[in-house]
């Protein structure tokens, strides 16, 4: 009988045939990182485009903005100056009813702007919306009340765009025993 010796099959694949399976995958994940890099880099100049248009549009409402209030401010300014050319020609009454005229205008401008001034006199001070400039005794006012406002204060809404200055009243001041006031 007649053997013939089987020579055993290579449990390890060869060499070309890993080769071309990992070459061609490792080209596909290169071109996949290439892809992504490249959407990476339009997605940054995009987002950065975006970034400057927004800039861009928001620096122009806001111009837009200031000029608009401009235009508005110049009929204040033209009864201003009229008030002053008039002034020299008629008695004192027709100036002040013109300066009262246009300070009624300029109000009722900040009003539609949002911007209000608050009646303090008699309020409590309160130094996120008053600045005490100096202090006066009052027995019938409380403590720490306005007695006068020295400037008056405006807000938008809640924000305070220019704090009242005022004086406030200091009870404490004349009591019997406190040295150094």
């Amino acid at each position: 009988m007649t053997t013939e010796s089987k020579t055993p099959l290579p449990l390890q694949p060869e060499a070309n045939d890993i080769a071309g399976p990992a070459a061609t995958e490792s080209a596909a994940l290169l071109k996949d990182l290439a892809a992504q890099r490249e959407s990476h880099l339009r997605l940054a100049a995009d987002f950065e485009n975006f970034k400057r248009r927004t800039r861009q549009e928001a620096d122009g409402r806001a111009a837009a903005q200031k000029e608009l209030f401009m235009v508005e401010l110049l009929p204040v300014v033209d009864n201003l100056e009229r008030a002053l050319t008039s002034g020299a020609s008629s008695d004192s009454a027709q100036l002040r009813q013109g300066v009262e005229m246009t300070l009624k205008q300029l109000h009722q401008l900040l009003r539609q702007h949002g911007v209000e001034s608050d009646e303090v006199i008699g309020k409590t001070f309160d130094p996120h919306r008053h600045e005490a400039l100096s202090q006066g005794h009052d027995p019938a006012q409380p403590d720490h009340a306005i007695l006068a406002v020295l400037q008056r204060g405006y807000r938008r809404g809640d924000k305070v765009v220019r704090p009242a200055k005022v004086a406030i009243n200091d009870l404490t001041a004349s009591q019997p025993g406190r040295n150094g006031r």
